[in-house]
């Protein structure tokens, strides 16, 4: 499972997260919502891994990923807003690297390269220089790399940007079939039209704090008759606090 336990994100006397109480459990997908700027790109790069808290705790599958990273990481598959790509190697180079990283055998990694690959249309494409991949393409390589060494929890950030319409059933498809395995996944999107179709509970972050949480119909009697679209929804939830600075353009430098 992913648990977050009043964990807080501190720049100087802005607070990207405040306290945040959260729980993922295993064979969930935990649809995470928030406005511009309220704090899920930070919440989830704390839990990759990628900057510590000012205070609180994070901890995937019960490993603490401040005081126990490597254990943590090894677990995680994360799927960043702004992925990296070595543009001048191959699909199948950039795999075979991230393999190497992951110590994955090579015979195993092999196997799982070939089954990612063509689970996500990439296999015609592998030789190909990743430079001349279209966007939804390293998007989708990306996945294939964050899944690659077969984690147990998986952290996605705008997984369905500049994907087409086949390729994001595909990407949903995908994420279900590891919900169905026990994967803990979180989920932050702002296409709410997939949130509510595939999240097993959604959280609502807004100005840092967690404002609700519960499944698409508890959050609609929540705010209303329950007949409400989720983007009506998340209009009201939000909608009374003062529009937050953009906090997540903040974190790309670690404290």
């Amino acid at each position: 499972m992913i648990e977050t336990v009043n964990l807080t994100k501190q720049y100087f006397k802005l607070a990207a997260v405040k306290d945040l109480n959260l729980s993922v459990q295993a064979g969930e997908i935990f649809g995470f919502l928030g406005p511009n700027g309220a704090g899920k790109t930070t919440t989830l790069r704390i839990i990759g891994g990628l900057i510590r808290p000012t205070r609180g705790t994070a901890r995937v599958f019960g490993y603490d990923v401040l005081k126990e990273p490597v254990a943590a990481r090894q677990i995680i598959g994360f799927i960043p807003d702004r992925p990296f790509l070595y543009q001048k190697l191959t699909g199948e180079e950039f795999l075979r690297f991230i393999a190497q990283i992951w110590n994955l055998e090579d015979r195993k990694a092999k196997m799982e390269m070939d089954r990612l690959l063509e689970v996500f249309d990439l296999s015609d494409w592998r030789d190909e220089l990743i430079e001349s991949y279209s966007h939804g393409m390293k998007q989708k390589l990306v996945m294939v790399s964050a899944l690659l060494h077969e984690p147990k929890a998986i952290v996605i950030d705008e997984p369905f940007v500049g994907l087409d319409p086949r390729a994001t059933r595909l990407v949903k498809d995908i994420f279900q079939e590891y919900r169905r395995k026990g994967c803990a996944i979180l989920l932050s999107t702002h296409t709410l039209s997939v949130a509510e179709e595939i999240s097993d509970r959604i959280g609502i972050i807004h100005l840092g704090s967690l404002i609700a949480v519960g499944t698409s119909d508890e959050l609609k009697k929540r705010v209303g008759s329950g007949d409400e679209k989720l983007e009506e929804v998340f209009l009201k939830l939000t909608a009374p606090l003062k529009e937050p600075e953009k906090l997540d353009a903040a974190v790309s430098t670690p404290a």
